[in-house]
Parts: structure tokens; sequence; C-alpha cells
């Protein structure tokens, strides 16, 4: 009697137990059962006990279910759940879908998640895609406000545009961003002025330049698709040309220097050179006039030369310096005569 009113014992205690379960249970997600269930989206207690137990959000899923179901959309529970437990926004994707329907833009729950696991933000995809987005180009927050660029007459032109864009779908995943757009833009804007013969034609028609970047396609490759290129601004900036060729003018000048230098310092060279070859045959000379005492006296010693031819040269070289005086003191009275007669005619004028 005491054994079975042991067993009865724990049996009841076992029961109460259960039943305190099943009540938390119920407690705990009668109202998201009941939410599900008015609105249309059905979803089991045991199915919201299994979420918990998986470690996912019972409401998120819930709500997530309850916005499809209302919207049109067929997509499973299941579905949700694994795309929670992959690190994904579940109401961020439904929104997007919802909003992709309306918008009759062709948007799928697994092109949705893909977007959406890739690091995207798909609502902002579908909205911008619906209404499209103005780009400026170049970005002012990230680096100079302007794009500059050289015509080829030399003059630099600085444009600013704005860039008109809506989101493709399709290409979202794996697409470049804002910021290729913006480079793609901005090597447009330069090439154009670049190609250009005079800045006035550009200044003339600032449409020459979307015409131009849109006809290049420069949203290949990318997440977004380009509807318009507008030139905000273009300013004349400064003389580049002429900066090049002052500076090229100036470097020729230094160049040039340097070789006249060079030829300077030559010619001062071979100056040096040439003062080291006079004094060397000057030396020479010294040496072979001191040879001529030393001729003359072997020419006495051997009789070649006698006392009447030696007197007779003295006299010719005396004859030769008297002449050679006379000569310099005629060219002193020429310079002197010249110099007063210069005199004169000054003191007649005055």
């Amino acid at each position: 009697m005491n054994g079975m009113g042991v067993f009865w014992g724990v049996f009841a205690a076992i029961v109460i137990l259960l039943l305190l379960i099943v009540g938390v249970v119920f407690l705990t997600f009668f109202r998201l059962w009941i939410r599900a269930w008015l609105s249309g989206a059905q979803v089991s207690l045991w199915s919201l006990v299994a979420m918990s137990l998986r470690r996912v959000n019972p409401g998120v899923i819930v709500d997530s279910r309850i916005m499809a179901v209302k919207a049109g959309l067929v997509i499973s529970t299941n579905d949700f759940e694994t795309h929670y437990l992959a690190g994904g926004k579940v109401v961020r994707v439904v929104q997007a879908l919802i909003a992709a329907s309306k918008a009759n833009i062709e948007l799928s729950f697994k092109q949705a998640t893909a977007i959406d696991l890739a690091g995207r933000d798909i609502l902002g995809a579908v909205q911008t895609s619906v209404n499209p987005k103005v780009i400026d180009c170049p970005d002012p927050n990230k680096g100079p406000a302007t794009v500059a660029a050289v015509a080829m007459d030399g003059i630099q032109l600085k444009a600013k545009a704005r860039v008109t864009v809506r989101t493709n779908i399709k290409s979202l995943v794996g697409g470049a961003t804002e910021e290729t757009i913006v480079a793609r833009v901005g090597e447009g804007i330069v090439t154009t002025i670049g190609s250009s013969e005079n800045h006035k034609k550009v200044l003339e028609n600032p449409d020459m330049i979307s015409r131009v970047v849109l006809q290049r396609g420069l949203d290949a490759g990318t997440a977004f698709e380009i509807l318009s290129i507008d030139i905000a601004d273009v300013d004349v900036g400064e003389n580049i040309g002429a900066q090049l060729q002052t500076k090229q003018a100036e470097a020729d000048k230094q160049i040039a220097q340097a070789r006249a230098e060079e030829r300077r310092a030559m010619a001062f060279a071979r100056e040096q050179e040439m003062r080291a070859q006079v004094v060397e045959m000057r030396a020479r000379v010294v040496e072979a006039e001191a040879e001529v005492p030393k001729a003359m006296a072997q020419a006495f010693r051997e009789g070649n030369l006698g006392i009447m031819d030696y007197y007779r040269m003295k006299n010719v070289e005396a004859d030769t310096d008297m002449r050679q005086s006379i000569a310099k003191m005629d060219e002193d009275d020429d310079e002197g005569g010249g110099s007063g007669g210069g005199g004169g005619s000054t003191g007649q004028r005055r």
C-alpha cells in the first residue's frame, strides 16, 4: 500500500510538472499563435516551440509571415527560419519583396535573400529602383568638389556633374558600387575635355560631356543603371599650357647657360694651355739665344769668324734696334696727334 502511494505520488508530480510546462508554453506562445491564426498566417504551437529551441526569434518569423500573407506572397515558415539562421534580415527582405511587388519589379525570395546575405540593403535597392537616386560627381565629401581637366589649347576646365541612377536588381549581387560610377563619370569628363581642341567649345556646349559619357556605357558591370548625366557647373581654371611652356623655357635657359658655361670653361682652359705653350716657346728661344755666344766662341776658335765680321754683326743689330725705336716713337706720335685733333674739334664745337 505504501509502494502504491509513492508511485501515485510520483505520477501526480510528473503530471503536474507537465501541466506546468504546457501552461508556460501556452502562455508564452499563445499570443503569437492567436495573432498568426487571426491573420490567416497559421503557425502551429509546436512550430513556435521548435523555433525557440533552434534559437530562432518566433516573433520575427510570425511578423514576417503575417506581412507576406497580407501582401499575397507565398513564403513558407521554413524559408524564413533558414534565412534567419543564415544571419539575414528577414523583415527587411519581406519589406523589399512587398515594395517590389507593388512596383511591378521582378524579385524572387531567393534573389532577395542572396542580395541581403551579400551585405547589400535590399529594401534600399528596391526603393532606389523605384525612386532614382542622384549622385554628385565628384563626391565633395571625399575629395575635390570638381573634376579638373585640360583641353588641347592648354586651358584647364573644372567640371561638376550630377548623375541620376537607379538600382539594377539583376546585377546587384557582384555589381560595382557608387564609387565606381563616380570614378567612371570623372574619367569620361576628363577624356571629353582633354580631346576637345578648344576649351571654348566645352563652355559653349557643356552637354557634349553628357553625350560622350552616356555613349561609353559606364554603368556596365555595376549595380546601377545611369539614367542621365547633367553638368552642374563648368569653370575655367589655370592656363596649364602657358605654365608648361614657361617651365620648358626656363629649363631650356638653364641648359643653354650650362652649355655656355661649359664652353667658357673650355675656352679658358685652352687659353691657359696656349699661355703655357707661349712660355714654353720663350724658354726655348732663351735657350737658343744662350747657344749663340757659345757658337760664336766656337767659330772664333776654329777661325770661321773674324773680329771684323763680329763688329759688322753688332753694327747691324744696333741699326735694327735704332730703327725699331724710331718706328715706335712715330706710332706714339700718331696716337697723340689723333687724340689732340679730337680735342680740337671738340673745342670748336663748343
